[in-house]
């Protein structure tokens, strides 16, 4: 009542301050009449003009001014604002109101509306939302109509007591934007946040995602994956029916200037709400530290659902919250912008944290595997994050994000460089005792098979150009330079084997087990076939010489060489009988054909009885390594047998000294390397 008792006062005087105006406004406009100075210049056109004579100087005769006309006796102000009126008879003006209604008249109207608004302000808005504004749309005025009134002694008191009662409606406002925002803010359900998923052949839920169901590792499986190029349904963050009515309370707190309360509002009600969505997933905040104490196979699994949390993140829970801002906050890009980077910072943070500490974390060169399915996933979704965030306001979010896609190439790339060098420093003492496929052999070709499904991440890490043949020069190099490192330690770990035989073996397989997984996968367009030619060739050098110092104290056994023999004492066949041979000294020795027999019996069995536990894996190079010995040494073994075997075989006990015939020479030859043959 103290309230409206002194805004009636104000009234009071506010309207005799504008009579005395109205009052001064009238005389001084009639004295101004009366000391208004009339010239005429033109004689013709002002006689005529006013019919009348002009005196001998030119100026027409000066007209007497009617005086004032008697105004009746004024009534109370306060009488006059119950009558709605505050002029006098017969006497309007314009100035300071609206058109046809004079300035006491509008001032009254103005003050009235005030009284009126201000028994509504100082209720809870809740009670009626829409009439409370419009009594703060009423206090308003008032405060515009006396704020270009400031010459009336009362403006002062007025502005003063209007704008207590604004600040105390902008503090209702805030308070009801609180309570509305906050019964509508509920974290979204984990089965409605699923369901707003597009897949490719099975919708996604929650007992797939936490239940390991989807197989992040085999880039092929397309059942449970997410089709990133498909339409998301945003989910639904707030009842729309609540939408206007914030929207109303956010245009009215920034017509009354205490926008910055309801941004920290939003940015409270909303942000922590964003939070409990995010951490719902399951995600938390993780530093590099622990990172390092996870398990592989834990790692792996963890990684697979962050990359679909962080689509989900920015796909929806952002894009939702991007959405809202801008339906609340419509037509103040400013404002909506600025609130929309403050309240998702914390989420962002703990959805990027994950990232962060993976691409900071220590790893094995698997881990470059990982690190590619990450930064796809990122890589993807940048185009989703420059489009969210975009803007000043959002730089530092922009940039967090951005700064992960980048972070995870350049650990990738590291990674990589990283592979090179530990394959260069893997021991060379340890070779393998039968001459077979080295593991680091077959590790690091699979490794380069795999890396043939990231080529178009691998060409944004290494940055590589397309050159004239079309093949990207830069990843090229990289890849062809593992390959360089892998042949390199090979060889280092050939020269540790006191045997070279097995060390030209040993340097066989693994060359061909190299040329042979290339030109049998996708990844031999990384090569070019001069490249794989020279390594064929280098295949074909070491079979050569695993056959020349294998076998050659055998060959030079089966030589002729060394046996003398002349003309007249050649093996004779006489009328049917049995070669002899002559008993003269130039005669071929016996003693010597049987040393060379016995000698190659034990040559042949000391190679294969060494060689048994040897292995060639590939089985055309084992079939045509053998054949190539087989068409050295039986043909010698055959001419040998049918020059000498009949000198040895007319002695007592032949079998001492010929054990094989040609046909078991070439069968014990095909037993060789057979222990280990590559499964096709």
């Amino acid at each position: 009542m103290r309230v409206v008792f002194a805004l009636s006062n104000l009234l009071v005087l506010a309207s005799e301050d504008l009579e005395r105006a109205e009052r001064w406004s009238g005389g001084e406009r009639q004295q101004r009449r009366r000391r208004r100075p009339y010239y005429v210049t033109r004689q013709t056109s002002c006689e005529s003009r006013c019919g009348g004579a002009r005196s001998s100087s030119g100026a027409r005769p000066r007209r007497s001014l009617p005086s004032p006309p008697a105004w009746p006796p004024l009534t109370t102000p306060c009488a006059r604002l119950r009558r709605g009126c505050t002029t006098r008879p017969g006497f309007t003006t314009t100035s300071g109101g609206a058109s046809g209604q004079s300035t006491p008249s509008f001032a009254a109207s103005t003050l009235c509306k005030s009284l009126q608004a201000e028994s509504v302000v100082l209720n809870r808005p809740s009670k009626d939302l829409g009439a409370y504004l419009h009594a703060v749309d009423k206090l308003r005025s008032v405060e515009c109509f006396f704020n270009s009134k400031r010459s009336y002694r009362t403006s002062d008191s007025v502005l003063k007591h209007v704008n207590e009662l604004l600040s105390k409606a902008a503090v209702g406002l805030e308070n009801e934007f609180h309570r509305l925002l906050s019964r509508c803010s509920k974290p979204v359900e984990l089965e409605c946040l699923f369901n707003s998923l597009p897949c490719l052949s099975q919708r996604v839920s929650s007992e797939n995602i936490f239940g390991g169901s989807i197989n992040s590792s085999s880039k092929d499986s397309s059942v449970g994956q997410i089709n990133v190029h498909a339409a998301y349904t945003l989910p639904r963050l707030i009842d729309s029916r609540c939408i206007p009515l914030l929207s109303k309370l956010v245009e009215k707190s920034v017509q009354l200037g205490h926008h910055q309360q309801f941004l920290k509002i939003y940015r409270d009600v909303r942000g922590s709400t964003l939070e409990l969505n995010i951490k719902s997933l399951g995600v938390e905040y993780v530093t590099a530290k622990e990172m390092q104490i996870v398990q592989a196979e834990t790692l792996d699994a963890e990684i697979a659902q962050w990359m679909q949390f962080y689509r989900i993140g920015v796909k929806l829970l952002f894009a939702a919250e991007r959405k809202l801002c801008d339906q609340i906050f419509e037509g103040k890009h400013a404002l909506k912008d600025h609130c929309f980077a403050q309240l998702t910072a914390k989420s962002l943070s703990i959805l990027l944290s994950f990232g962060d500490a993976v691409a900071k974390s220590q790893g094995s060169p698997e881990k470059l595997f990982v690190l590619l399915d990450m930064f796809e996933a990122t890589l993807e979704l940048q185009s989703d994050v420059e489009m969210l965030f975009e803007g000043h306001a959002c730089s530092e979010n922009r940039k967090s994000a951005l700064g992960l896609t980048k972070s995870l190439a350049q650990t990738a790339e590291r990674t990589f460089s990283n592979f090179k060098g530990n394959i260069l420093r893997d021991s060379p003492n340890s070779t393998t005792a039968d001459g077979a496929v080295h593991r680091l052999t077959s590790y690091v070709i699979n490794y380069v098979k795999l890396l043939f499904d990231y080529q178009s991440s691998l060409k944004q890490i290494f940055k590589t150009h397309v050159t004239e043949d079309g093949t990207n020069s830069d990843l090229v190099s990289q890849i062809v330079d593992v390959v360089h490192a892998l042949e390199t330690n090979l060889e280092a770990k050939s020269k540790q084997y006191e045997n070279h035989c097995l060390a030209h073996l040993f340097l066989m397989n693994n060359i061909q087990y190299i040329i042979r997984s290339i030109c049998r996968s996708e990844v031999k367009e990384f090569f070019a076939d001069d490249w794989i030619q020279r390594r064929r060739r280098i295949v074909q050098q070491h079979a050569t010489q695993y056959r020349r110092i294998s076998w050659r104290k055998a060959s030079d056994f089966l030589s002729v060489k060394g046996i003398t023999s002349s003309l007249s004492s050649t093996v004779e066949s006489t009328q049917g009988s049995m070669p002899t041979i002559g008993s003269n000294s130039s005669t071929t020795s016996k003693s010597v054909v049987k040393e060379r027999f016995r000698s190659f019996t034990m040559q042949f069995e000391e190679v294969c009885q060494t060689q048994i536990n040897w292995v060639v894996p590939d089985r055309e190079l084992r079939d045509n390594l053998i054949l190539a010995i087989a068409e050295i040494l039986i043909p010698a073994y055959r001419e040998f047998l049918k020059r000498f075997g009949p000198l040895v075989g007319s002695s007592r006990n032949p079998s001492k000294y010929i054990k094989y015939n040609p046909d078991e020479l070439e069968e014990a030859l095909g037993n060789l390397f057979a222990k280990k043959l590559l499964i096709e």
